[in-house]
Parts: C-alpha cells; sequence; structure tokens
C-alpha cells in the first residue's frame, strides 16, 4: 500500500487516542489472535480475568470470531478516533447509534472468504440487536481488562503522541515515521511523498490535503484505516510499551543493566523510549514522584539522561549512551 503525502497534509496531520480501539486489541491480544512484545508478562496476567469474561458475554466470542489479519476488518465497532480527545463512553456511543443495515453490510464483507464463526456468534452478527450486543461486548472488555490501569497506559501514550506530534512539526513526516514500524517507509519526493506500507494491497492513496491521523497503541499492532468517509488512519505501536507493566516483578530474573545501575533505574532508563516528564514516568511506572526524581538525578549525573525545559515542562530523554545500555541490558 502507498499512501500519497503533499505539503498540505503535514499542517492537518493530528494524532489521537483510542480507549475504545485499546478494549478490542486487549481482547485480541488475550485470544492470542496478536502479538505484542514486551507485554506476554500482561497477557498471563489477564489470562484469568478474561477466560471469566468469554464465559460470562457471548459477545466476546462473537467479537473475536471477526478478527481478520491483512483483511477487511468491519469498522462500526471500532471506528477510528476523529482527532478530538473522545473518553471511552464518547466512542462507545458512536459505536451504538450505527445504523443496523450499515452493521449488516460491514459484517457481511468481514465475513466473506473468512472462517466458519461458532454458532453463538452467528446468532449474535443475526439478531435486531447485534449492534449493542457487541457494544455491550467491547464495554466488559473495557471495564474489566483496560479500566483498572488506564491511567497508567494513557500516560503512556498520550507521551509518545506529543513526542511524535512534535518531530511531525519540527522536522516533517520522515522524522515523524521513521521508527513506527519495520513496515512502513517513507519515500521522499520533490513534491509529493510517500509513505509505503508493506502489506497486500497494491493500491496508491492520496491525502489530497486531508492529512493523516497517527494512532498510537499499547494492545495494538500497525493497522491502516482506508475506508471513506472517514479519515485516513494509522495505528502504530507506542514507544515504551514494554515497561508499562509497574514496578519491577520482585520474581523478573536480574538482568545486566539491573545489575549495573539498581533495579529501580533501570526500569526508569528503559521507560524512556520516548521523552518524558517526571510525572508522566510516575504514572506509568507506579513508582513514587521522589523516587522516580531520585532515580533521575542520578542517571543524569551518570550521563545517561538529559532533560531539557520546553515552558514549563521539563522533559527528560536517554542520552546515546543510554539508549545503549537499555536497547542491550
Amino acid at each position: 500500500m502507498r499512501i500519497e503525502v503533499t505539503s498540505a497534509d503535514v499542517a492537518v496531520s493530528r494524532y489521537a487516542i483510542s480507549p475504545l480501539g485499546e478494549a478490542v486489541w486487549a481482547l485480541w491480544l488475550c485470544a492470542g489472535q496478536n502479538e505484542v512484545t514486551g507485554l506476554t508478562p500482561w497477557v498471563t496476567r489477564a489470562r484469568h480475568a478474561f477466560e471469566q469474561l468469554r464465559r460470562s458475554v457471548p459477545a466476546i466470542d462473537a467479537l473475536l470470531a471477526l478478527q481478520r489479519r491483512d483483511a477487511y476488518n468491519a469498522d462500526f465497532f471500532q471506528p477510528p478516533p476523529d482527532g478530538t480527545a473522545r473518553e471511552f463512553a464518547d466512542e462507545l456511543a458512536l459505536v451504538r447509534s450505527t445504523p443496523l443495515a450499515r452493521a449488516r453490510a460491514e459484517l457481511a464483507r468481514n465475513l466473506a472468504g473468512h472462517r466458519t464463526p461458532p454458532a453463538n456468534a452467528r446468532r449474535i452478527y443475526e439478531s435486531p440487536t447485534v449492534v449493542d450486543q457487541l457494544a455491550d461486548g467491547i464495554e466488559a472488555a473495557w471495564v474489566t481488562l483496560v479500566e483498572p490501569e488506564w491511567p497508567r497506559l494513557r500516560a503512556v501514550l498520550e507521551r509518545d503522541l506529543l513526542y511524535r506530534a512534535g518531530r511531525l512539526l519540527a522536522y516533517g513526516w520522515g522524522a515523524a515515521v521513521a521508527d513506527l514500524d519495520p513496515r512502513l517507509r517513507w519515500v521522499p519526493g520533490p513534491a509529493v511523498g510517500f509513505l509505503d506500507i508493506a502489506d497486500r494491497d497494491p493500491r496508491t492513496y492520496p491525502l489530497a490535503g486531508r492529512g493523516m491521523l497517527f494512532v498510537p497503541t499499547v494492545f495494538g499492532a500497525l493497522m491502516c484505516y482506508i475506508e471513506q468517509p472517514g479519515p485516513y488512519a494509522i495505528v502504530y505501536r507506542a514507544a515504551g510499551v514494554a515497561e508499562l507493566l509497574g514496578p519491577p516483578d520482585p520474581a523478573r530474573p536480574v538482568e545486566a543493566l539491573d545489575r549495573l545501575v539498581g533495579r529501580g533505574r533501570a526500569t526508569v532508563l528503559r521507560a524512556l523510549a520516548a521523552p518524558a516528564t517526571t510525572s508522566q514516568l510516575v504514572a506509568q511506572l507506579g513508582l513514587s514522584l521522589g523516587g522516580v526524581g531520585d532515580h533521575l538525578a542520578v542517571l543524569r549525573e551518570a550521563g545517561l539522561v538529559t532533560r531539557a525545559r520546553a515552558g514549563r515542562t521539563v522533559r527528560y530523554r536517554r542520552t546515546a549512551l543510554g539508549d545503549a545500555l537499555a536497547e542491550n541490558g
């Protein structure tokens, strides 16, 4: 797939977070239908709650039976965010407002050529209340799997959002998408640039001044929204996801970096895969403000992190030495 970008698209491109999307992607992750490096401990921890959810809410299996890789997935129950600051309840209300005719058309397209869904899922798809039943399943997944940890997850996503948006405005598309995903490549041109995405779709899609919506995710993986009239959107994995699980697990094997700088400081250093403020690290890691501050001071004295002020905000980032230690230790 190739997405054609003009200079006009940079000014109107934007970033957004989708709480509802995280609920659906968390379901796929727990069911083994998606893989995200570094989240195996979270999946293990969530397994029991997920199995209980699957037994008690029939719509969970109906949602899981629709998932397809490298093929069309119905948009109505997982629409891309519109770029405004929406909460989960706002996104869920949008799902519930889907006309039945549209839901049936998208479900038929989703299931065409797909594996035969189980009988309980088929009954839900054929029901006149299919939209509400699938929305109920997403809400149950949110309450059970995502909402208890949402402040920490949101901190990871918001940090990545601010970092990427800054790079897009300061350095352009090449810098903004350089490390989003190995399957994504920026190809500059004299007047037009192209975003190449390695998938089965050979077509070119012009943004034509409408811009792109970038959606960082914790539980999801690379995904593109190209259906119109909705926005063109790319879902990509946020930086620092592997460190969202909170303070170090005492049972986790001690690694070289832990032995070198201490487990707490190693956790903070790994979490700085993208620049962050002290308060963002506190929310992400579940550590105390004083503890994070002390760790940052030591790491800064050792030349592993640096800090820069923008207005009232101070952001910490790893130095080249800090990157080398975090990525190899």
